[in-house]
C-alpha cells in the first residue's frame, strides 16, 4: 500500500512498466497489503478495537515462517477478510483467529477457524486481477463475546478514515510488529489510484503522512470510519496497492468495499450457520 498521492504522470508511468507477478509475487504481495506503521509508519493503538482479528500463517516458500493477516469480527461467529489470505498457493493457515486483542500473539479470544468461504468471484492472479472480488469469510468454530462492528456505506472522497493491522513496520521486509498499530488516512478518488485499480467495489485510500501505509501483513484487516454516534464502521477490507511497481509506503492503498459485497456477506451468514443460540447473534450492520 502507499501512503501519498501520485501524480498522474507517475500513475501512468507506473502502469506502463509494471510487470505481472508470477504466483510467488502474488503470494508475497498477498501479505504486504493492509494498513501501515505496521503499517509502515503508522503507530501503537490508541484505543481498544474488539472487532480486530488477526489470522496466522505463513509461507515458507518465500521465507516467512511467523507470518498474519487481519480480519474483522462481522458477527459473533464470523470474520471477514481478504480472498488473497485464505486462497493463495503457499499460504499456509495455522488454523486459528485471535480476535480482540492489542497484541499479535497473545490476549483476546482465541477461536478455531471451521471454514472459510471465499468470493466466488475472486481469482488469484498478478497486477488489477488480484485486486477483483478480494475478500473472505472465515466462520469459527463458536461465537465470541467481542461485540462485532458495523458495515457501514464509505464516504465520500476526503472523509477521514484509519487502518488497522500488525503487518510489517520496514518496507519491502517481514518485520512484525507484537503491539496493533493504527495509521490516519482519507478516502481518495477513483483517478487517486491507477487506472482500472479503484472502482464502485474497490475504494482508494490515502494518508497526508509520508511513506505511511498498509504493507505485507496488513491484508485483510480493516478500514474504519466514524459514524455519528461516535463509533467505528468498517468499510474496507485492506486488499493491496493502488497502483502497481511502487511499494508499499509510496503510493495509494486499495480496500475492498465491504458495503458493495454486503448481500454475499448476509447470504453466506444465513446459509451456514451453526447451531448458535439465537441470543448470540447479532446483525452485520443496522
Amino acid at each position: 500500500m502507499f501512503s501519498a498521492k501520485l501524480s498522474r504522470t507517475a500513475v501512468r508511468t507506473a502502469v506502463r512498466t509494471a510487470a505481472v507477478g508470477a504466483l510467488a509475487a502474488v503470494a508475497c504481495a498477498t501479505l504486504m497489503a493492509g494498513s501501515a506503521g505496521a503499517i509502515v509508519n503508522g503507530g501503537d493503538s490508541t484505543e481498544r478495537y474488539p472487532f480486530m482479528a488477526t489470522i496466522p500463517e505463513s509461507a515458507p516458500t518465500l521465507g516467512l515462517v511467523d507470518g498474519n493477516c487481519g480480519a474483522s469480527l462481522i458477527d459473533p461467529q464470523w470474520v471477514l477478510t481478504a480472498a488473497h489470505c485464505i486462497a493463495v498457493e503457499g499460504i499456509e493457515l495455522e488454523g486459528i483467529v485471535r480476535v480482540g486483542s492489542e497484541h499479535r500473539k497473545t490476549g483476546g479470544t482465541v477461536r478455531k477457524i471451521d471454514r472459510t468461504f471465499v468470493h466466488p468471484g475472486y481469482v488469484n492472479g498478478g497486477g488489477i486481477a488480484a485486486n477483483k472480488d478480494d475478500l473472505a469469510l472465515v466462520r469459527l468454530d463458536r461465537p465470541v463475546t467481542q461485540r462485532p462492528i458495523r458495515i457501514a456505506e464509505p464516504g465520500r472522497p476526503g472523509t477521514a478514515t484509519r487502518l488497522l493491522g500488525y503487518g510489517t513496520t520496514v518496507d519491502g521486509k517481514f518485520a512484525f510488529p507484537e503491539r496493533l498499530q493504527e495509521l490516519n488516512t482519507r478516502l481518495g478518488a477513483v483517478s487517486d489510484c491507477a487506472p482500472g485499480f479503484a472502482d464502485a467495489t474497490r475504494l482508494c485510500t490515502l494518508t497526508t503522512k509520508p511513506k505511511a501505509m498498509a504493507c505485507h501483513g496488513d491484508s485483510g484487516g480493516p478500514q474504519l470510519q466514524k459514524a455519528r454516534n461516535g463509533r467505528w464502521e468498517l468499510i474496507g477490507v485492506t486488499s493491496g496497492p493502488g497502483a502497481p511497481g511502487v511499494p508499499c509506503s509510496e503510493g495509494p492503498g486499495l480496500y475492498t468495499s465491504a458495503s458493495a459485497y454486503q448481500g454475499w456477506i448476509q447470504q453466506t451468514l444465513k446459509d451456514n450457520r451453526t447451531a448458535a443460540p439465537a441470543a448470540d447473534l447479532v446483525p452485520t450492520a443496522g
